[in-house]
């Protein structure tokens, strides 16, 4: 018989993890990683480790939201696909700097045809002519390059190299929480660790100055196939 909508039920795996947790707890991040990191030998693939910050922001008004771009001090662990709208020479250096594509209109032209094979795209300001076009394309999806994420810059070459290092991108959903990888489950506690505390710390000092009262309400911590477990702000 076809299992129902609604009939979902955890692995083992999972519960064996949910029952080491009190859900009423603010652990320490040392101890939630502990927890975490407790399952990992039990899972066919390299987890992700998962940050969820929820912010006291009003996601409706523009002067509180929360977006940008963050190098994590140990990496992502995952190896990003990224592409780079520049003409000329610079193309060619953003190639050599690990980009899968580089181009102005052809490139431009490439993804507007359903090509997105990337995870990241990166822009030089004088394509922007180009670019702006394909929002309805990279808007849905999150690839759309912007000054505030730090994916259109006239230092093309320099965030090839930042992005395919480790950089990420982040922004508030509709609800104001922040999601971002952080690392995989094969990383070391102090790795991980220092991933996290550096993007809280980092998501604190952009704090918005339009935003009143409790800025950071709650930070999890999670794995790609985990509980979350609530830490320490």
């Amino acid at each position: 018989m076809p299992r129902k909508r609604g009939d979902y039920k955890p692995s083992r795996r999972y519960r064996e993890l949910d029952g080491k947790i009190d859900k009423t707890k603010i652990y320490s991040l040392d101890d939630a990683l502990t927890i975490l990191k407790s399952g990992s030998k039990k899972c066919k693939f390299d987890e992700s480790v998962e940050l969820a910050i929820k912010l006291g922001i009003d996601p409706k008004q523009a002067d509180q939201l929360v977006r940008g771009s963050f190098s994590l001090p140990k990496g992502t662990g995952k190896a990003l696909r990224v592409i780079c709208f520049a003409e000329g020479a610079l193309a060619e250096e953003a190639k050599k700097a690990g980009a899968v594509e580089a181009g102005g209109e052809d490139l431009a032209k490439k993804v507007n045809d359903g090509w997105l094979e990337f995870d990241v795209a990166i822009a030089h300001p004088a394509t922007m002519r180009y670019v702006g076009r394909l929002g309805k394309v990279l808007g849905p999806k999150g690839l759309m390059p912007s000054p505030k994420s730090g994916t259109v810059t006239p230092n093309v070459v320099q965030a090839v190299n930042e992005f395919k290092a480790g950089k990420l991108e982040y922004r508030n959903d509709s609800f104001g929480n922040v999601h971002v990888a952080v690392g995989k489950l094969s990383f070391s506690k102090d790795d991980l660790k220092a991933n996290v505390e550096a993007m809280v710390n980092h998501i604190k000092a952009i704090r918005p100055a339009a935003v009143k009262g409790i800025y950071m309400e709650k930070v999890t911590v999670t794995s790609t196939m985990g509980p979350g477990l609530r830490v320490e702000a």
